[in-house]
C-alpha cells in the first residue's frame, strides 16, 4: 500500500514538473517571437535574458570558426564530364568580347579571361596576388578570416566589371577592389563585405550590394543583431562610396513585403543577388533608377534612389531567380532559378513588358531540351542581335543561341586536366570602340607579370 502511494506521488509529481516544463516553454516562445517580431510588449530584462540564452548554441560555433583552418578547393563539378571543353554547332563569327571569371582546378585558383567570341581566342588573363592584398585589409573587425575565407584557393572573382583603361573592379564576397591591366593591386574597400552584382551606371559609378555593419538606423531596433542588412552601393571607380542603403529599410520606408514580419524568420530575409541601373529615360524608368532582385523574397524591386520610392515591386511565374537586364524601353528579363516546389526541372528566361504587363518565356523549348539547370546563381545576357547567352554556374557550363534559337555553341569549364570548376558571372561587351580599344591595350601592354 505504502509503494502504490509512492508511486502515486511520484506519478504527481512528474505530471507537474511536465506542466511547469510545457507552461514554460510556450511562455518563452512567446517572449523570443515578441522579440523576433521586434514588437516590444515583453519586460525588456526578460527578453534579453531569453534571447541570450537562445543565442548560445550560435555564439559557441562563431567562436569556434576563428579556430577552424577551412581552406578546401571548391568542389570539382560532375554534371558535363563527358562533354567537350568547347564546342561548336554553327560556324558564326561575333564582334564581342566574353568576360569569363572561372576557377581552374588545376592552378587551384579563380582567374579571369577576356575571350574574343570572334574565335573565342583567350586575348587576356587577370590574376592578382591575393595574398598580398588580404594583408592590406585593414577593417580586421568585418574581416576576421580575411586570410581563411578569401585564401587564393577559395578566392573567386565575382561579376567583374572592366573598365575603359583595362582595369578591372571585383569582389569575393569581400572588400570591393580594382586591379590594372597587368594585375597589379590600385585601391581595396573594405568598409562593408560587397557581393554579388557590379554594373556601371549613366554616370560611370559602380553599383554594387554590400552587407551594412553597424546596420542601418532602422534595423538597430531589431533585437537579432545577425540578421544581414544587405544594402545597394553606388561607390565611384576611385573606391570612394557615394550612397548606400539598406534595402530592408527601402521596403519598410515603402510599405511593401511585409518586411517586418519577415527580419525574424532567418538572418537573410531578402539576399539581394543583382542589381541593374537604368542608363537612359523611358515612359516606364527614369535614368538613374535601379532594378534589384531579391532571391527570398522571389521579387524585382524598382527603386528610385532619387526620391527613395519603390516604382514597382514584380512578383511573377518566377522562384529565387538571379540577374535582372534592361533589354529594351519597354522590358526587362529576368533569369529565372526556377525553385518552385514543383515543375522546376530547368532554369529559364523570363520577359516582363511593362507596356502589356506581361511575362513570356525565351527559348523555353531550347532550355528544356539542355536541360539547363542551376539552383543557385546563373546570368543571362540577350545580345542585341536578339540572340542569348546563359550560365548554367552551378554546373560551369555557359550556351550561346542565336537569334532563331540554334545553338552556336557550348563551353564547359574544364582545366588541362578535364576538371571542371565554377563560373563566377560572365560579363558580354558588345560596344564596338571599347572592343578595339581594349584589344589596342592588350596588344601595347608592358606588364612585368
Amino acid at each position: 500500500m505504502k509503494n502504490f502511494l509512492f508511486k502515486k506521488v511520484e506519478l504527481w509529481v512528474v505530471g507537474v514538473l511536465l506542466l511547469i516544463f510545457f507552461v514554460s516553454i510556450i511562455f518563452i516562445a512567446g517572449v523570443l517571437r515578441d522579440a523576433y517580431l521586434s514588437k516590444n510588449k515583453s519586460p525588456e530584462l526578460l527578453r534579453n535574458f531569453f534571447v541570450g540564452v537562445s543565442e548560445i548554441p550560435k555564439n559557441v560555433y562563431r567562436v569556434s570558426r576563428h579556430f577552424i583552418k577551412d581552406t578546401n578547393k571548391p568542389p570539382i563539378l560532375n554534371r558535363h564530364k563527358k562533354k567537350e571543353k568547347l564546342k561548336y554547332f554553327l560556324n558564326f563569327k561575333r564582334n564581342a568580347l566574353l568576360v569569363l571569371p572561372r576557377y581552374d582546378h588545376h592552378l587551384s585558383r579563380s582567374i579571369v579571361e577576356i575571350i574574343d567570341l570572334y574565335d573565342f581566342k583567350v586575348l587576356h588573363t587577370y590574376k592578382h596576388d591575393i595574398d598580398e592584398m588580404n594583408k592590406k585589409v585593414q577593417n580586421i573587425k568585418e574581416f576576421p578570416r580575411i586570410n581563411i575565407d578569401n585564401a587564393p584557393i577559395r578566392f573567386r572573382y565575382m561579376h567583374p566589371v572592366i573598365l575603359k583603361d583595362g582595369s578591372l573592379i571585383s569582389d569575393s564576397s569581400g572588400p570591393l577592389f580594382k586591379i590594372d591591366l597587368c594585375s597589379n593591386l590600385l585601391w581595396i574597400n573594405d568598409e562593408e563585405v560587397f557581393h554579388h552584382s557590379k554594373e556601371l551606371n549613366h554616370e560611370n559609378d559602380i553599383w554594387s550590394v554590400g552587407y551594412l555593419n553597424p546596420t542601418s538606423r532602422l534595423m538597430k531596433n531589431i533585437i537579432f543583431k545577425d540578421v544581414n542588412d544587405d544594402a545597394i552601393i553606388k561607390i565611384n571607380t576611385d573606391g570612394k562610396i557615394i550612397y548606400k542603403k539598406s534595402v530592408n529599410e527601402i521596403l519598410i520606408e515603402n510599405k511593401k513585403g511585409d518586411m517586418v514580419n519577415r527580419l525574424g524568420l532567418n538572418n537573410d530575409p531578402i539576399h539581394i543577388n543583382d542589381i541593374e541601373p537604368a542608363l537612359f529615360n523611358s515612359k516606364y524608368w527614369n535614368k538613374g533608377d535601379v532594378f534589384i532582385s531579391s532571391r527570398f523574397l522571389s521579387a524585382i524591386i524598382h527603386f528610385r534612389p532619387s526620391t527613395n520610392e519603390v516604382i514597382n515591386f514584380l512578383t511573377g511565374p518566377f522562384s529565387q531567380q538571379h540577374d535582372v537586364d534592361i533589354i529594351s524601353d519597354k522590358e526587362i528579363s529576368i533569369f529565372n532559378n526556377n525553385n518552385f516546389i514543383s515543375h522546376e526541372e530547368y532554369s529559364e528566361i523570363i520577359i516582363y513588358n511593362f507596356e502589356k504587363k506581361e511575362y513570356k518565356k525565351m527559348f523555353n523549348d531550347q532550355l528544356l531540351k539542355e536541360n539547363f539547370k542551376t539552383y543557385s546563381e546563373g546570368l543571362s545576357h540577350i545580345f542585341e542581335d536578339g540572340s542569348l547567352i546563359v550560365e548554367e554556374q552551378n554546373h560551369g557550363r555557359l550556351i550561346l543561341f542565336n537569334k532563331e534559337g540554334y545553338k552556336e555553341w557550348e563551353f564547359v569549364n574544364k582545366d588541362i586536366n578535364g576538371d571542371i570548376g565554377i563560373t563566377h558571372w560572365i560579363r558580354v561587351i558588345e560596344d564596338e570602340l571599347f572592343i578595339e580599344k581594349f584589344k589596342t591595350l592588350v596588344e601595347n601592354k608592358k606588364c612585368k607579370n
